[in-house]
């Protein structure tokens, strides 16, 4: 039975408006980007925030229709699949990150070793969320899983980490604060990626993370000052 005709609570309608509000201005802010941007890292920047938009709503669009009327046939495969695709895209965000670094700085060369981590912890990451055993559609899902895809992610967020505090160190431009935004969203995510379903309130860490976005995309805007 869906619960269409529940009342709605105040959290529920919170998160819904959060949500909404995020993915709107990762849409509006890429437009922006690509529109304004007159070099190739602001419009790099501006698909970054676009395909950060795209890749959330597969995860974030299933969770406000549940917030807003409640459990339905689909909901549980919808938020699986959903949660399956922004697993892929925001691996592929930090690769497009990468690639934003290096338009903006190249007379920096980083070590072989660490791009060679970096690209392949991203593509580990990818092909272990291709497996079945990370029961994608299940609430219950597979935390063994869950930790096996998730620390290669953590090598990557690490690699780019390292990345943009050899440029904080040489150049104080607008993407200087980047290490600490990266920081935050990994310090939010990691608990609820492994705990949020013991303890779901947990999960309230994903909004801190989801403003460590946030702040990354808005970085982008200040280079079009």
């Amino acid at each position: 039975m869906t619960s269409t005709d529940q009342k709605i609570s105040p959290g529920s309608r919170f998160e819904a408006v959060f949500d909404t509000a995020y993915l709107l201005f990762d849409l509006i802010a890429g437009i922006i980007l690509l529109q304004n941007g007159m070099t190739p890292v602001l419009k790099l920047y501006g698909f970054l925030a676009l395909e950060l938009g795209a890749g959330d709503a597969f995860h974030l669009v299933p969770r406000i229709r549940r917030a807003l009327h409640g459990e339905e046939a689909h909901t549980e495969r919808n938020l699986g699949l959903g949660l399956q695709v922004s697993s892929i895209t925001m691996t592929i965000f930090y690769l497009i990150l990468y690639a934003i670094w290096r338009l903006q700085y190249p007379d920096l060369h980083p070590s072989g070793i660490l791009v060679f981590l970096l690209f392949a912890s991203a593509a580990i990451r990818i092909l272990l969320c291709l497996f079945p055993q990370n029961h994608w559609y299940s609430y219950a899902g597979n935390r063994k899983w869950s930790l096996y895809r998730n620390l290669p992610f953590l090598v990557t967020g690490i690699c780019v980490i390292i990345l943009f505090l050899i440029s904080g160190n040489v150049y104080d431009d607008s993407l200087h604060g980047m290490p600490i935004a990266i920081l935050i969203s990994f310090a939010c995510y990691f608990p609820v990626t492994l705990e949020a379903k013991k303890h779901p309130m947990i999960g309230m860490l994903m909004m801190p993370k989801t403003l460590a976005y946030v702040a990354m995309i808005v970085m982008g805007l200040n280079m079009l000052a």
